[in-house]
């Protein structure tokens, strides 16, 4: 059967199985399948891939190689000056907005906290994700890499780190997020937009400790939870500055 070989360059190579000292791969072709198809069949999935150079000539998902190419395939990188290329993940030109699986509940309450528009159920299927990000054009964060593979994912990631701050610091640097973020202005537990609201219209639903030390409040636009500067807040703002500071 004839054969191609495929090598896999940067991060992507946390999705290889194949035990390939340098991660190129020999790879059998019928003639007809698509690259997009092959790189995925190895286990890569198609959102985490940027360029794809076949015999040093760049090429889209589309490309069928033939017997005796070889294909390089790169994450997304921004060292491309001396080299005429096609870009194959789409750029965000506005402010990036998630959808998350039901296995990253603590990311999207951070997301949330720095302001970002973030959808979150801990019990949406993979078909609603897929879904949601296709039609609502929103990055798709999981660990799960058959749900990053299927066609009508457009913008998605497979996060890395296992560690809910770390995957915050992840993102951040993956996705240049500091410049559009907007702190404290959504609601952590709906997604909701925050406004101010007087002391005296929430004053009945207080604690008392709460009414005595407190006078600042915000009210979620949607489920009416109710925000306050309390003990916790310095904590929350100490580790949102310094993600700023340093992202």
């Amino acid at each position: 059967m004839a054969s191609i070989i495929i090598c896999f360059h940067g991060d992507l190579k946390i999705f290889l199985t194949e035990d390939s000292e340098n991660r190129c791969i020999s790879v059998d072709i019928k003639g007809h399948e698509t690259i997009k198809h092959l790189i995925e069949s190895l286990g890569v999935p198609h959102t985490e891939v940027d360029v794809i150079l076949t015999n040093g000539a760049s090429v889209n998902f589309e490309w069928r190689p033939i017997y005796g190419d070889t294909i390089d395939v790169f994450p997304k990188m921004d060292n491309w000056t001396n080299q005429i290329i096609q870009r194959l993940q789409p750029e965000f030109k506005e402010k990036p907005k998630f959808v998350l699986d039901g296995h990253l509940g603590k990311l999207a309450d951070y997301l949330r906290l720095l302001g970002f528009d973030t959808n979150y159920h801990n019990d949406i299927t993979d078909d609603k994700l897929a879904e949601i990000s296709s039609t609502e054009n929103r990055i798709l964060l999981t660990r799960d890499r058959g749900l990053l593979k299927r066609s009508v994912v457009k913008y998605g990631y497979f996060v890395r780190s296992t560690e809910p701050k770390n995957q915050v610091v992840e993102l951040f640097r993956k996705f240049s997020l500091s410049k559009f973020a907007d702190p404290f202005t959504r609601c952590v537990k709906c997604n909701g937009l925050l406004r101010p609201i007087s002391k005296e219209k929430v004053y009945d639903r207080l604690e008392p400790r709460t009414k005595r030390y407190y006078n600042d409040f915000q009210i979620c636009s949607e489920c009416d939870q109710i925000y306050w500067k309390g003990s916790h807040f310095n904590k929350m703002e100490k580790f949102v500055y310094n993600l700023l500071a340093k992202y």
